[in-house]
């Protein structure tokens, strides 16, 4: 699903911590992603440099390195930790290449749980190998207090992969869907726009326009490890704004150029839903989930199902 490590960045090529100093203070969230951040040998000291300047840090990782991550939150326990799991154990190996991947990544996320990590909680990218773990993954994860987050195929130049597709579409769906009953059932409001959430995934699934237009170069952006400032990494090719090596972040972001690559994001038409590119506008646009969540949670109090319709079919 995504082919980033066939084409790993040099180290010698890869922003510097000086160039992490530049990232303006004021921040509301970022999220450290890769390939997999752990290989970087100073991935302590990035954090020490970004903690000031946000008011939330949130690492996403396959696991692997447990030492490394344990490590980590010793000396920041503040910082969240999201494990990329694909399902159980069978799905999550085939579909990550890693043996033993599933075992490792619940085994860190067991001892993070012991020292007392409060933001912790896997993510899973659900398509056609994996769908049918969707719902005990989700249950595995509210068993044991962790956060659960969900994805579905994407295609960009920054994970090298243009051709993912979900071929079961309504079999797919029909999980989403479940998983929606759960989360509406669920007493945290947090998990009610989780729902809403899935809903759109839902949506992108079947091809539809996406809920709440696409705010990304304005409400948020990502930087490449060449430290160039993207709107995004789910294009299907890569548009700067500039670099963090050459300029000062200010100039770049008030930048004639990052302007015009808003208006292309303006008229993108790929209809991405990314929790990146989707929680920023639900916040900022939040009567609209609100009413789908107090229209829905209300039915399934009622034991009727959740108001999800596409093209006239019922997931």
């Amino acid at each position: 699903m995504c082919n980033v490590w066939r084409h790993p960045t040099k180290s010698s090529d890869e922003i510097t911590l000086n160039d992490v100093e530049k990232l303006p203070s004021g921040l509301r969230f970022v999220n450290i992603t890769g390939g997999e951040p752990f290989i970087r040998k100073d991935i302590d000291e990035i954090i020490n440099v970004i903690r000031p300047k946000t008011r939330r840090i949130v690492i996403s990782t396959n696991g692997f390195f447990t030492e490394r991550i344990i490590e980590l939150c010793k000396k920041f326990p503040e910082i969240g930790i999201r494990i990329s799991i694909e399902g159980l154990q069978k799905a999550n190996d085939t579909i990550r290449g890693i043996r033993n991947g599933f075992d490792r990544g619940l085994r860190t996320l067991l001892a993070l749980r012991r020292m007392g990590i409060k933001d912790i909680g896997f993510g899973m990218t659900v398509q056609d190998m994996n769908y049918k773990d969707l719902l005990p993954l989700y249950e595995l994860s509210d068993a044991l207090g962790y956060e659960f987050a969900t994805a579905t195929l994407h295609n960009s130049h920054y994970f090298y992969k243009l051709d993912n597709r979900i071929e079961k579409i309504d079999m797919v769906c029909n999980e989403f869907s479940n998983l929606i009953v759960e989360l509406l059932k669920s007493k945290s409001i947090k998990k009610w726009f989780r729902a809403y959430f899935n809903y759109g995934l839902m949506n992108y699934i079947y091809g539809r326009k996406r809920f709440l237009k696409c705010e990304m170069g304005t409400e948020s952006c990502f930087i490449d490890p060449s430290g160039d400032v993207l709107p995004c990494n789910g294009m299907n090719c890569k548009m700067p704004m500039g670099n963090i090596r050459e300029q000062a972040f200010d100039d770049i972001w008030n930048s004639k150029k990052a302007d015009e690559v808003r208006r292309a994001v303006d008229t993108c038409n790929k209809e991405c839903w990314m929790v990146g590119s989707a929680a920023p506008v639900i916040k900022k646009n939040i009567s609209v989930p609100f009413k789908w969540v107090l229209k829905n949670k209300l039915r399934v109090m009622f034991n009727r199902e959740p108001d999800l319709c596409f093209n006239n079919k019922r997931c």
